[in-house]
């Protein structure tokens, strides 16, 4: 129970930062994978163009060098995003986190091992994405990763019941 005004810090979560590249449960992580007919070099650059419905401006961010730079595009004041995008984004970051971890098996073991640990994404500044300077923002981050580790797990349930059954 927390006596102060924000909330206890969890010693029994994992905090990372989505933005660092060396994270490779983050979104900057370099790890490319397919999706949608095309090859996205980074989660950054798949949840940023999926901002855009038309063609050029997604390829304008997926073309980008770098997920800090497809970041910046897909921010972009002058392009118009989705009508939806608000409703939407949490489901396109859970897809390319998902087929991130079915294209690389060391990722998703690394998230599941995990177990059910507390995932926090620790920007200090995002209240969505992450926990905020105070420790009371969404985590949406956090949530997406434990939504596809659980997933992950159903699968590799499934698989030695199957393997269980075949032998």
């Amino acid at each position: 129970m927390s006596l102060g005004l924000f909330p206890e810090y969890d010693e029994t979560a994992i905090y990372l930062s989505r933005s660092d590249v060396n994270e490779e449960l983050g979104t900057f992580s370099k790890h490319a994978f397919e999706l949608e007919d095309k090859e996205w070099p980074s989660v950054e650059h798949y949840y940023q163009a999926m901002k855009f419905e038309d063609e050029k401006s997604q390829e304008a961010v997926r073309r980008a060098d770098h997920p800090k730079k497809a970041r910046r595009i897909g921010r972009s004041r002058f392009k118009k995003i989705r009508k939806n995008w608000k409703e939407v984004k949490a489901v396109y970051m859970t897809r390319a986190v998902y087929i991130k971890c079915r294209t690389y098996p060391d990722i998703a073991k690394k998230l599941l091992a995990t177990d059910d640990r507390k995932l926090v994404e620790s920007s200090q500044y995002d209240y969505y994405w992450g926990c905020g300077r105070d420790r009371r923002g969404v985590n949406m981050y956090g949530q997406v990763l434990m939504n596809v580790r659980a997933k992950l797990l159903e699968e590799k349930l499934l698989e030695e019941k199957l393997q269980e059954k075949n032998t």
